[in-house]
């Protein structure tokens, strides 16, 4: 293969994976628009437990082994935790606030990756990251914003737990003759069962649903999470963790631009160089670092495998 179509394929790779945050980005306005309110935990239940289950029947593939205990683990952080904390954050704080923190992912993935995946953090990535930050802050702060000390700790937690799945699913990568249609499935219906009974005894008996309901949920179950969640997973058995985890910046720059055209929200001059910026810090982010290609191929290899071993504005 040569390096042209190493090139490509990686690229195409990347074009893919970005799909998910763009499609992440729309979960704000399909929630305020179409969702029954203050049902974060249902939500959550209903994005994840059926996408799973349908996953599962469609690949007739469950986890074996050790893969139980990992499947666990990944749909813990990934899911089960990840959902909650982002809508508690998104409920008890300003969706500027909570969209920063979300921002952070790639500053902790790039942490996680250091430790588990000994991918060492350049001054590039970490100034991509420090830029992303500033670019989405640009987005989504307003003057009038107020801190929660719950919310704070909820959004900075959820981001922790989405990083640190996203690098353990790279790390792990998934068994042989299990794509990442199936690994997908395990983790939504493992979070999917984490998630239940906390939404049972908290939130109680399901809201009344109309037809507007059930067309946003089915959105989210379907796009935002069964095949957002593919993607997401199919690049990450194939690039570098870092390099999907600056992809995230793409969703609240996503869900600004679908506010602008499909809701009507003004976007003022700052918030546009916010755009540029945070796009900036996405495709900084990207940038291989500067050694043979061999040494790329090894660290793909090695992580990722021959069989592949693998509301704010930012509700994903």
């Amino acid at each position: 293969m040569t390096t042209a179509t190493r090139s490509t394929g990686y690229a195409g790779t990347l074009a893919l994976t970005a799909i998910t945050p763009i499609v992440w980005g729309s979960t704000y306005a399909v929630t305020t628009e179409f969702l029954p309110p203050d049902r974060p935990l249902f939500t959550a239940l209903l994005r994840a437990l059926p996408a799973g289950l349908v996953l599962l029947a469609l690949t007739r593939a469950l986890p074996h082994g050790r893969w139980i205990g990992r499947t666990a683990v990944l749909g813990v952080l990934n899911i089960g935790a990840f959902f909650p904390l982002l809508f508690l954050a998104a409920y008890r704080l300003p969706g500027g606030v909570a969209g920063v923190l979300g921002a952070v992912v790639p500053m902790f993935a790039l942490a996680f990756a250091a430790v588990l995946l000994a991918e060492a953090p350049t001054r590039r990535t970490v100034l991509a990251g420090v830029i992303g930050v500033v670019g989405v802050a640009l987005v989504v702060l307003r003057g009038n914003a107020e801190l929660d000390t719950i919310g704070v700790l909820a959004g900075l937690t959820g981001a922790a737990a989405m990083a640190a799945g996203t690098v353990l699913t790279k790390k792990w990568g998934h068994p042989d003759g299990v794509g990442p249609l199936a690994l997908t499935g395990w983790q939504l219906t493992a979070g999917g069962l984490f998630i239940a009974p906390f939404a049972v005894l908290i939130e109680g008996a399901p809201p009344a649903m109309d037809g507007r309901a059930i067309g946003g949920y089915l959105y989210l179950g379907i796009v935002g999470t069964a095949l957002a969640y593919w993607l997401w997973f199919r690049g990450i058995s194939r690039v570098p963790a870092t390099s999907v985890a600056f992809l995230g910046l793409l969703s609240p720059v996503s869900a600004a631009v679908i506010g602008w055209i499909a809701l009507g929200q003004a976007l003022t001059v700052l918030q546009i160089l916010g755009l540029v910026i945070a796009l900036a810090g996405t495709v900084l982010g990207q940038i291989p670092p500067k050694s043979p290609p061999a040494a790329g191929d090894a660290l793909l290899t090695r992580h990722g495998g021959g069989r592949s071993r693998s509301r704010a504005l930012t509700l994903t």
